[in-house]
């Protein structure tokens, strides 16, 4: 029996060694994160496309916070975007230049598989792993996952990958306005 009670107090004593020194390198060597940079990526979409020729959010936010970018290269943003972008970081809004990708209607990825002939290339060209497969396997598109930001389609080598507007469900449907003209009649006149 003292056997075990020693077995059990030493597990113990290596428990709380082993912890406090984990608990002192945390504090000791934590990162210290820009809050800036954190509040630039919580507007960023996180589409991690690369339109803005940094590699994802993260580095576009960082570039952004040490004043090395413009506020105007997320085409996935939008100008509802880079109105915050300006608002966070006291500068004027400035449009999408000419030269610069422009913003798009936001879509989905679909893979037609009876042309996928598997060759992962669109797995690995996707920045959020939305598309599921293996090896020489039919692949397909997780559509709740996919961001539109369109790398999946230049490394496909049989184009069997195209670029739909997401469905309509009961939770993303809006009211379409209508499409019956509505004139005035002046009064006084028949209609």
């Amino acid at each position: 029996m003292s056997e075990l009670l020693i077995a059990v107090a030493l597990m113990l004593l290596l428990a709380l060694l082993l912890g406090a020194i984990l608990g002192y390198a945390s504090v000791r060597f934590r990162i210290k994160a820009d809050p800036l940079v954190d509040k630039i990526d919580a507007i960023l979409p996180q589409t991690q496309c690369g339109q803005c020729s940094h590699p994802g959010c993260r580095p576009y936010a960082e570039a952004l916070a040490a004043g090395n970018d413009d506020i105007n290269k997320c085409p996935p943003g939008g100008e509802d975007g880079i109105r915050k972008l300006a608002e966070l970081l006291g500068v004027e809004f400035k449009p999408f230049g000419a030269g610069a990708p422009q913003p798009k209607a936001k879509a989905v990825a679909l893979i037609d598989e009876a042309t996928c002939i598997g060759c992962t290339l669109c797995i690995q060209a996707c920045p959020v792993d939305a598309i599921l497969g293996a090896a020489k396997q039919m692949h397909t598109v997780i559509a709740s996952e996919c961001t539109g930001c369109e790398l999946c389609l230049a490394p496909c080598p049989v184009d069997c990958i195209r670029m739909i507007p997401p469905s309509s469900e009961l939770t993303n449907w809006q009211w379409r306005y209508p499409t019956i003209p509505i004139k005035s009649i002046a009064s006084g006149a028949k209609p």
